[in-house]
C-alpha cells in the first residue's frame, strides 16, 4: 500500500528535532542536518516545523522505503529562520502530535518560502566571521 502525503505541519522542541535527526543519520537518509551542527546552531528552547513534500522511494532499500521528505523551518540561536530538508519514516512523522490550527499551519509554510536554506546561511555565518562553511554530508 503507497502511504498518501501528509499535508499537514508538524510542530516539535529542539530535543525531539536533534532525536529525528539522530534516527535519519542512523539509518542513512539522504536528507538530513549533521546533529552536532544542529546542537551548535539551534536556539535551544525554539520550536522547529516540518511539512512533508514528497513521498522519495528507494527501491534498493525497501526497509526504509517510502520515506517523507519534509521542509523544515528552523530557529537558529540568532534567532533567525532558515529552511533545511529531513527525510523521516510515515510513521515517525504520524507519532508527532498535531498541535498547530489551520492559519498558523498556512504562516509557517509561508515563512519557509521566504526563508535562505541552511546552507545559505551557514555560508553566510561563516563569511561573517572569516572562517571556512560547514562540509557537506
Amino acid at each position: 500500500m503507497t502511504p498518501t502525503l501528509p499535508r499537514t505541519v508538524r510542530a516539535v522542541d529542539t530535543d525531539q528535532l536533534l532525536a529525528l535527526q539522530q534516527e535519519a543519520a542512523g539509518r542513512g537518509f539522504s536528507r538530513r542536518l549533521p546533529v552536532d551542527w544542529l546542537r551548535e546552531h539551534l536556539a535551544a528552547q525554539a520550536t522547529h516545523y516540518l511539512f512533508p513534500t514528497l513521498v522519495h522511494r528507494l527501491r534498493h532499500r525497501p526497509e526504509v522505503s517510502p520515506q517523507c521528505r519534509c521542509q523544515l523551518l528552523l530557529t537558529v540561536s540568532t534567532g533567525e529562520q532558515i529552511r533545511g530538508l529531513l527525510d523521516i519514516l510515515p510513521d515517525t512523522f504520524g507519532k508527532i502530535p498535531e498541535t498547530l490550527d489551520a492559519a498558523s499551519k498556512k504562516d509557517i509554510v509561508s515563512r519557509m518560502e521566504h526563508t535562505v536554506t541552511q546552507r545559505e546561511w551557514a555560508k553566510q555565518m561563516a563569511a561573517d566571521a572569516g572562517t571556512e562553511e560547514m562540509p557537506r554530508n
